[in-house]
């Protein structure tokens, strides 16, 4: 029997879920240089710690370190210890193995280390580390899976999966994977070409985005690399200095002063997230946008639907529509049930305004960024 011939959006997803598994690979690999990174950092830390009369100011510094640290790697346990819960939940319901985007099988400490630092301890949009509980695993389990853990057996509502993915993974997968279960049905080819465009362009956009993470990832990886060398050659020399500060030689002391910057910008490259997957529109990003006196929208609507548009901004970011485009992805919208619940808005509610309002708060964003970025060459 001939095979179909794949659509031209089907290729587009594809190309999106390979790129979602090389990032992946990307990850799994970061959390293994993380991990003997982390080693590392205890392992000096240790030795300070062991080391009298050192002056208040430098040990304020790696103390606090010590306690930044301690936060990630508490983290990433969360991660480790949600997701295995997660697992064992849905067991019966659909296999969580079969899904993950590279063949992970389980969720182990290293790899917790990885997507803890992929998506950072602290940022200015919403990471990982602010979210609780189920919230924090739906948005491991969405990322890990490339998207299907959420729209297949995993145990996820396609919905449920949309917030997580709008949350610390932002505008990834949500095209090609959550929003593509059984909202694309339209009754007519013309309409279903039309709204498939729209999807082929917003795979090939994450594609894109993709592709560059994974730059961004290696750099990380070779910069960790680097680092982790440096702090080996660091140990062997503090072990040689004694342990009392006021009997080191000046050199000595030096020394020690320029490990505990080592030790900073070493633990900086554990803590901060890789910038190509964090969201690309925030909370910050919407609260500029709802104090806007110029915008269309009511603000009390607009803080009722919050979630919502901050959502459609992350999936809609950077993405040319018509008044067509716009009627057709409403019906596509308003016609899953689980999304429209998870966004707390009701089919009736679901209007063209609130698309409207979405674009808007894209507009406002671009415009902001361009003063911004204007001020700053002039």
């Amino acid at each position: 029997m001939k095979q179909k011939k794949k659509t031209k959006l089907q290729l587009a997803q594809e190309a999106a879920q390979a790129a979602i598994n090389k990032t992946n690979g990307s990850i799994v690999e970061l959390g293994e240089y993380t991990s003997r990174l982390y080693t590392s950092l205890t392992d000096i830390q240790e030795l300070f710690d062991k080391i009298r009369n050192v002056p208040s100011e430098e040990k304020v510094q790696y103390e606090k370190l010590k306690q930044i640290r301690l936060e990630w790697k508490q983290q990433a346990e969360k991660i480790e210890k949600d997701y295995r819960k997660a697992t064992v939940k849905n067991a019966g319901v659909g296999s969580t193995v079969g899904m993950l985007g590279v063949g992970v099988v389980t969720m182990g400490p290293t790899l917790a280390m990885g997507v803890a630092t992929t998506f950072g301890v602290a940022s200015t949009g919403t990471a990982i580390s602010t979210l609780s509980g189920a919230a924090a695993t739906n948005a491991a389990l969405a990322w890990l899976g490339g998207g299907t853990l959420a729209v297949g057996g995993g145990g996820m509502a396609a919905g449920e999966a949309f917030l997580a993915l709008a949350g610390p993974v932002g505008w990834t997968i949500a095209g090609a994977a959550v929003l593509t279960s059984g909202i694309l049905v339209l009754k007519t080819k013309n309409d279903q070409k039309h709204i498939d465009d729209v999807f082929t362009l917003i795979s090939e956009r994450d594609v894109k985005y993709y592709e560059l993470a994974v730059v961004e990832l290696n750099e990380r990886i070779i910069r960790i690399i680097d680092e982790s060398a440096k702090l080996r050659e660091a140990i062997k020399e503090i072990q040689t200095f004694g342990l009392d500060y006021k009997k080191m030689t000046e050199a000595q002391q030096f020394a020690l002063g320029a490990y505990v910057n080592l030790m900073n910008s070493s633990t900086q490259l554990l803590i901060n997230p890789i910038k190509g997957l964090q969201p690309k529109y925030t909370e910050k990003d919407f609260n500029e946008f709802i104090s806007w006196e110029k915008k269309k929208i009511d603000t009390e609507k607009g803080k009722k639907y919050k979630n919502l548009i901050i959502a459609l901004a992350n999936f809609l970011y950077k993405i040319d529509l018509d008044d067509r485009d716009k009627k057709l992805l409403l019906k596509s919208f308003k016609n899953n049930k689980e999304m429209c619940k998870s966004l707390n808005v009701t089919k009736k509610e679901f209007d063209i305004s609130l698309i409207d309002a979405v674009l808007e708060a894209l507009n406002y964003k671009d415009i902001s960024e361009n003063i911004r970025n204007n001020g700053i060459n002039q």
